[in-house]
């Protein structure tokens, strides 16, 4: 429901859990490995196919692989047999590489078979495809393997001792391309046909996972992408927020992604509005972002000046009306993320200055203003955009765009102002500033993002004088469902430099509350933030927890609960582990038939603390020595 911008007092509303855009996608399945045999060699069949033959893969030759990488899966991990084995598989695979390549069940197949592959018999398949190579990039299954071979790199570059030992197949077989030949032939390839390429629906994938190739980057979302998927209906946008996983790679490969990346400067306006060519770009901006960040910002501006040259919208710059589209929207949400300081200052004041309710108001527009507010490092620029935002808080919640308060308190977080202004921002929206009896109310309120009223199923009616905080009401209602964005919202408050009203409200939950808690998958992390934020004292944090005592076996036995009790453990003191121990065995026989039980036992040692106490004590205090000792370093 929605809730206009008006009395902080008004009839409560459940504020909505907020917009989500569609990333997921269904992954093929794979076939089952058969018993292990040792394969025979395919049939007929050798000679290379042409691509209007690709689908011709005989039966007989399909099982033959299948019943291959089941036996190169279970053979030992080293040894000549296996090194021989993997040799003679890639040899008919050379034969057959498009038709399998282009078969869906033989893609799948040659993509793990290529995780065995040492580099020249990699080189060899990848060369078996050059020719047909626009084909099979374009192809639903075929771009999967050119990924597949790609995505070896990191494992295979930069090992002389594998090349020394196969330079003698060279002399046998004919030459064949290194490959750092072979990456930048293929970087050649699509740098002659650019825009083909990055607008072709499987095309576009071979081009950025090209470009982190090239980067020495491995962008987490793309690789869980590639996993997850080998239909068409994967094709999303990239994360914003993704772990990259980095690589060496020779000089050659960065000038080569320069190259490649100044195509995108030819044809600007079509990676900007065209939805498929637009993932290319994005994904460039994040890798240049590390790697080259002149050319990075250069990439940055000629964006931002092609939007700001287009025709004004009736309500200011025209860079507004691409903020609300769903193509260039995504683009410019990597833009913000990229950008340095002074450009999200220049950005601020030439584009969106007087803008940010309305942003934050509209069902596209509100993404990339989170990535705007995720962005933020100077105290300055949060000021300003803080006075304009700040007094529309409860009305951006009740029109379901929590995302966007949650990014404006990580910003405060971040950057260390506006901490006391934004907290109390936040109770006069959930509506528990007033009378102060509620404001212990705060965290559930918070990870539920319920106001007052709705969590306690109050009517109260307008202009009424709010009610006094009900104790018994409270510790009687079950902990309600906690939200991802309200875990989120309750971590960045427990950064704050003052989270003492945040720790009395979680010191006031009962303990089935608090386990509730700890047992979500998305609270979880709140008590992970108590635990790690610098900002809670060792009392303030002994003082929470004591409320988990007498639940440890019930979070023991959870699957998010196991894990912070592991983490309570781990900073817990001598005495502490001896009373979480303690309770733990008297219960022991469940813990050790429970599937997240028995590693907790294990953990705290729990045979040792019954059967050997001293022997116990002593080693726990060793531990207990030696973390003192580590956190000391760690102080100085």
């Amino acid at each position: 429901m929605g809730l206009g911008p008006g009395s902080p007092h008004k009839q409560g509303r459940r504020f909505p859990a907020g917009g989500k855009r569609g990333r997921g996608a269904k992954g093929a399945g794979r076939p089952p490995p058969n018993r292990r045999r040792h394969p025979c060699p395919p049939p007929d069949g050798r000679s290379e196919l042409a691509p209007d033959e690709h689908s011709h893969l005989s039966p007989e030759a399909l099982g033959y692989f299948r019943r291959a990488l089941s036996a190169l899966k279970e053979a030992p991990e080293t040894g000549e047999e296996r090194e021989l084995m993997v040799h003679n598989v890639l040899k008919e695979v050379e034969a057959q590489a498009l038709a399998l390549a282009t078969n869906r069940s033989g893609s799948e197949m040659l993509q793990e078979l290529l995780g065995f592959s040492p580099r020249k018999p990699l080189c060899r398949v990848w060369a078996a495809l050059h020719s047909s190579l626009r084909f099979v990039a374009c192809h639903r299954c075929g771009v999967h393997v050119l990924q597949s071979a790609l995505l070896q790199l990191p494992r295979l570059l930069g090992s002389p001792a594998e090349e020394e030992e196969e330079e003698e197949e060279d002399g046998k077989d004919g030459h064949v391309e290194t490959l750092e030949e072979l990456v930048l032939g293929l970087a050649a390839e699509v740098c002659d046909d650019f825009l083909f390429y990055c607008g072709d629906t499987h095309g576009s994938f071979v081009v950025r996972t090209l470009l982190q190739v090239l980067g020495g980057t491995l962008l987490e979302s793309e690789r869980a992408r590639h996993r997850g998927s080998q239909s068409p209906e994967a094709q999303k946008a990239p994360s914003r927020e993704c772990k990259a996983t980095d690589f060496e790679v020779p000089e050659t490969f960065l000038n080569c992604l320069q190259n490649l990346s100044s195509c995108f400067l030819k044809d600007i306006a079509v990676f900007i509005t065209d939805k498929i060519s637009s993932f290319c770009l994005q994904v460039a901006l994040q890798i240049l972002h590390s790697k080259l960040p002149q050319f990075c910002a250069h990439l940055c501006n000629a964006v931002i000046g092609y939007l700001s040259s287009r025709n004004s919208s009736a309500d200011g710059s025209p860079l507004l009306l691409f903020l609300r589209d769903q193509t260039s929207s995504r683009l410019l949400e990597q833009v913000l993320l990229v950008s340095e300081p002074p450009r999200l200052q220049s950005l601020f004041e030439d584009h969106l200055q007087g803008q940010l309710q309305a942003l934050a108001a509209h069902s596209i527009a509100n993404f990339p203003l989170q990535r705007f507010l995720d962005a933020i490092t100077t105290p300055e620029l949060l000021s300003a955009v803080f006075e304009e935002l700040s007094p529309a808080l409860e009305a951006v919640l009740a029109q379901g765009h929590p995302g966007v308060v949650t990014a404006l308190v990580g910003a405060c977080r971040r950057v260390g102002t506006h901490q006391a202004q934004v907290l109390q921002l936040l109770l006069e929206a959930f509506h528990c500033a007033e009378p102060s009896s509620r404001q212990v109310a705060c965290v559930p309120l918070f990870a539920t993002l319920m106001a007052y009223e709705v969590y306690y199923g109050l009517e109260e009616e307008e202009g009424a004088v709010p009610m006094e905080h009900q104790v018994e009401m409270a510790t009687a209602r079950e902990l309600g469902e906690v939200t991802v964005l309200g875990s989120l919202l309750l971590q960045h408050l427990l950064h704050f430099s003052s989270p003492c009203l945040i720790l009395g409200s979680l010191g006031a939950l009962t303990g089935p509350q608090l386990l509730t808690l700890a047992q979500s998958p998305a609270g979880s992390h709140v008590l992970d933030a108590i635990l790690s934020s610098p900002s809670v004292t060792r009392k303030q944090r002994r003082r929470v927890l004591k409320t988990l005592k007498g639940h440890y076996v019930t979070l023991a036995c959870s699957r998010h609960g196991s894990r912070v009790l592991d983490a309570i453990w781990s900073g817990a003191a001598l005495g502490a582990r001896k009373e979480i121990a303690a309770e733990l065995g008297e219960r022991n026989q469940e813990l050790l038939r429970d599937p997240f039980g028995h590693h907790v036992a294990r953990n705290v040692a729990l045979t040792t603390f019954l059967k050997r106490r001293e022997a116990w004590e002593r080693e726990q205090g060793a531990v207990a020595k030696r973390r003192r000792a580590l956190n000391s370093i760690l102080e100085d």
